[in-house]
């Protein structure tokens, strides 16, 4: 007999927004090629809580940023990921120079079976697995709690009322329960902010000329004051982002309760989406959902293939295949990807 079929929220998540494209990442297991497979910022800051988390101090935390960008010199993207990294985990340490709970795993993984909620019965042809930040204790009350850690643009109320719809916390929640054996009580969620800020590159001498010319043309005296503007140094950026990191708004911890009636309909919800699935996959009919082509202002990866109608030339020069799950891959993993890509 088959194996049951390994799934993740992320797979489930893709699966609800667009049918078509969980096909072609999760079935024919396709990445557009070159698509950026060092660290992206989200997981860069991730492992550095988790070292942090763990008990490794922040000169450590900030050895490790510069390994994992060594080519910040000649890449601007990279550098500015390192500038802020930097600045955030700073003003992370020393905002939560002491803590409230305990830590009871970090990066801990699961995986259990999927069950009918009116029968009991397990699935036979899917299983689910995950992996949380964290999972902490309480010291006041021994109540644990799931840790996620978020980098968001900006937190604001509309942001923090959509946390409650997170079907991905309340699934994990379910399911370390069922691993650990231990009562949930709810998530924090650790929002780190990143700043807008970005370093100034100063003028070049054309940029100078042509503003000086414009200051000469204005002055009454036919002379100007002005000098160039030098790019910003990194240590004047630094303090500048420092600054910005000591505000209390550019971190945020939100602590929301789940209840059992969530867990039920988590259950439920979860039950009928692999149905759906299993039909999808008997037919092979994952159909599309041409409202999502352009969803959150950016073009879906899949667009191509599915504007092609699944070209095979289409594939051939623009994707590539790679095992699906990625999140699941261990820290090791992680960083030997990271590395390899430089």
């Amino acid at each position: 007999m088959n194996e049951p079929m390994l799934t993740t929220y992320s797979f489930w998540n893709s699966f609800r927004n667009c049918r078509k494209a969980c096909e072609w990442r999760y079935l024919r297991e396709l990445v557009p090629i070159g698509r950026d497979q060092a660290l992206s910022f989200g997981t860069l800051i991730h492992t550095c809580l988790e070292m942090w988390h763990g008990g490794d101090g922040l000169d450590s935390v900030l050895d490790f940023l510069d390994r994992s960008l060594p080519n910040r010199a000649q890449d601007e993207s990279r550098k500015s990921d390192w500038h802020l990294a930097r600045a955030m985990m700073t003003g992370y340490a020393a905002r939560y120079a002491t803590e409230d709970f305990d830590i009871v795993a970090l990066e801990k993984t699961f995986e259990g079976k999927i069950i009918n909620p009116a029968t009991g019965a397990c699935s036979r042809s899917l299983t689910m697995a995950g992996k949380v930040d964290g999972i902490v204790r309480m010291r006041a009350t021994g109540e644990h709690y799931i840790l996620e850690h978020k980098t968001a643009s900006q937190v604001d109320a509309d942001y923090l009322e959509r946390l409650w719809t997170d079907l991905q916390i309340t699934l994990y929640a379910r399911y370390i329960e069922q691993t650990l054996g231990i009562r949930i009580a709810g998530v924090i969620y650790n929002v780190l902010v990143k700043a807008k800020l970005q370093q100034a590159k100063g003028e070049t001498e054309a940029e100078f000329e042509s503003r000086r010319a414009d200051l000469l043309s204005k002055s009454k005296t036919g002379k100007s004051a002005a000098t160039r503007k030098l790019p910003e140094s990194d240590e004047a950026f630094q303090n500048r982002l420092a600054a910005k990191y000591a505000e209390p708004d550019m971190f945020c911890r939100e602590a929301l309760y789940i209840s059992r009636d969530q867990f039920d309909a988590m259950k439920s919800d979860l039950w009928e989406l692999t149905q759906q699935f299993l039909d999808c996959r008997r037919r092979d009919a994952f159909c599309r959902n041409t409202s999502y082509c352009f969803a959150n202002h950016r073009t879906c990866a899949y667009f191509p293939l599915c504007r092609s109608n699944g070209s095979e030339n289409v594939i051939a020069n623009f994707y590539e295949t790679r095992p699906p799950h990625e999140e699941l891959r261990s820290d090791s993993e992680i960083s030997t990807a990271h590395k390899e890509a430089f």
